[in-house]
């Protein structure tokens, strides 16, 4: 009869990496610069947005109309966006949340580019915060596409990154088991973790194209 020694689970990297939660963990220098390149992305769409929404606001108080750069024909016209209820769910601008979001996104990335390690609490509280956000922003694209009726491109670009660190977060969370998951998903996120985030973001733009298939069309 066979017996498993300690010695034969401490060389098998695989196992521990996929079936022992570490108390601290950091991440790759490819993942960090993806957090700080999404996030960068994410506040740059975020910043635009806000100068656009003041001087709309500023025309309107002067009796005068704006047009915002990214307002291109009736259905990439930013200003119908920026303009609409739904731009601040909040009671404030949207953009503005994104402005504080996506900030500490590009400081977690810094933070793990200096081999800074976090424990689980912390990596699930990133992950809960990255939910929210790409929850958020399926409901913007929703009242973007079917209520609205207008695409921002500026908002596109936010959405975008949003997803894709979502994806990467959640990735990294089941392979180094902060969140429970079978092996077979967990080797998956450690070969395919691009395809969930491609995936997501191609049947966005299929929404898109078939939402406005006669204008793009024409």
């Amino acid at each position: 009869m066979s017996r498993t020694t300690v010695e034969d689970v401490s060389t098998d990297p695989e196992s521990e990496r996929y079936t022992v939660a570490p108390s601290t963990e950091g991440c790759s220098l490819a993942s960090a610069l993806l957090l700080i390149i999404t996030g960068a992305a994410g506040l740059l769409a975020a910043w635009v947005i806000t100068i656009d929404k003041f001087k709309i606001l500023e025309a309107k108080v002067e009796g005068k109309t704006v047009t915002p750069s990214c307002s291109l024909n009736p259905v990439v016209s930013c200003g119908s966006v920026m303009e609409s209820k739904q731009a601040a769910a909040f009671g404030f601008p949207n953009p503005m949340l994104g402005l504080v979001a996506y900030g500490i996104v590009i400081c977690v990335g810094m933070s793990l580019l200096g081999r800074a390690r976090y424990p689980r609490w912390y990596w699930l509280t990133f992950n809960a915060g990255t939910l929210f956000g790409v929850v958020f922003c399926a409901w913007l694209m929703f009242q973007s596409l079917y209520r609205i009726n207008a695409l921002c491109l500026w908002c596109s670009l936010a959405w975008v990154a949003t997803i894709i660190m979502f994806w990467y977060v959640t990735s990294f969370n089941v392979r180094y088991g902060f969140l429970p998951a079978p092996n077979w998903l967990k080797s998956f996120f450690g070969g395919f973790t691009w395809v969930l985030p491609v995936l997501h973001v191609g049947i966005i733009g299929m929404l898109i194209l078939t939402r406005w298939w006669d204008f793009w069309t024409s």
